[in-house]
């Protein structure tokens, strides 16, 4: 006959029904923690991503046949040396299917190097024009030096270059780095502005780094001029409000013709309403190239938004390199 165990008595089966429950109480905690910790996990990738201010849109380059500025614009001018305590920040920004850099200005209050506070601010904080964006991680490590030979080098930990983006996008994220430490090298008088300044980019102390997995950092970089916008409202900043009228609206663009237009809407509870003004303006140096434009407005007292564009003569309706800014015009303003 075949040999059985012996059936357990009724106390022992009781504390065998009981450990097979503790087993199963005690596997199911552990998934229910490792669910928990993916749980975590996943919120403080996407709260990371959430104060970069990262859209899923923005890590890459639009799909629509774009006119860029690249074919016009053919030098991309230095800041000058200044003595105001601003730190120079470039960003990204779309306009006209296209994505080109446009600068904000934040105030010094550090005591770093300005190339390394600039930069730590343009990988560390939001953009204040809702319209602007950038890719980069906050680094570990991140420091500056600058050579007699006008070469300023940027050594930043691996850890910066987190985000996945595209081939274009990519490529004008390194020259948005390379705008904003040449801007701050300039404006404290750290280079020569008269000649080329080249910017050295080491990750972890070493050259040849892949930048996003698209771009090879294997030699010094200059800006390219292809990423300046063709049209960028300097002043006012985005959020402004304006306390004295005339309001001066001051910028650079370029256009074949050598005119810009402008517009200005009221914005009411959000809302861009009905053009309430428009005009174009000259750009002095003319025809195709690159220059400053200026005009002033006298609006009554409200919120506007103010855009300045090229108009396409082909397509009156169409406006390209468009850049606008949000301005509050207060009821002192009319004193």
């Amino acid at each position: 006959m075949p040999a059985f165990l012996p059936a357990p008595s009724g106390r022992s089966g009781v504390y065998a029904d009981v450990a097979c429950r503790a087993l199963r109480a005690r596997k199911l905690q552990r998934m229910v923690d490792k669910i928990a910790i993916i749980g975590l996990s996943l919120s403080l990738a996407l709260v990371g991503c959430t104060a970069q201010g990262i859209d899923g849109g923005d890590t890459t380059m639009p799909t629509t046949s774009a006119i860029t500025s690249g074919g016009l614009v053919t030098s991309a001018p230095l800041e000058t040396a200044m003595a105001s305590e601003t730190l120079p920040v470039y960003w990204l920004g779309r306009s006209s299917g296209d994505v080109f850099l446009y600068r904000e200005f934040f105030p010094a209050d550090s005591t770093d190097d300005p190339i390394t506070t600039s930069l730590r601010t343009m990988m560390g904080t939001r953009p204040n024009d809702p319209d602007y964006f950038s890719l980069w991680n906050s680094p570990t490590r991140l420091g500056a030096s600058v050579s007699a030979k006008n070469v300023i080098t940027i050594d930043v930990s691996a850890d910066a270059f987190g985000q996945k983006v595209d081939q274009g996008i990519a490529e004008r994220s390194i020259d948005q780095l390379v705008y904003t430490a040449t801007a701050a090298a300039a404006m404290a008088g750290l280079v020569d502005t008269r000649s080329t300044i080249q910017v050295s980019i080491l990750v972890d102390g070493h050259t040849g780094y892949n930048a996003f997995g698209l771009i090879p950092l294997d030699k010094p970089l200059t800006r390219d001029a292809a990423f300046m916008p063709p049209v960028w409202i300097i002043d006012p900043a985005n959020d402004s409000t304006i306390n004295k009228l005339p309001l001066k609206v001051m910028g650079q663009g370029i256009s074949s013709t050598g005119n810009l237009a402008w517009s200005v809407s009221p914005v009411i509870d959000g809302a861009v309403g009905q053009q309430y003004s428009s005009g174009t303006v000259s750009i002095p140096e003319g025809p195709n190239e690159l220059g400053e434009f200026s005009f002033s407005l006298v609006p009554p007292p409200g919120k506007y938004q103010l855009s300045v564009y090229v108009t396409d003569p082909s397509d009156p309706g169409k406006k390209i390199g468009l850049d606008t800014k949000t301005v509050t015009v207060s009821e002192r303003s009319k004193k």
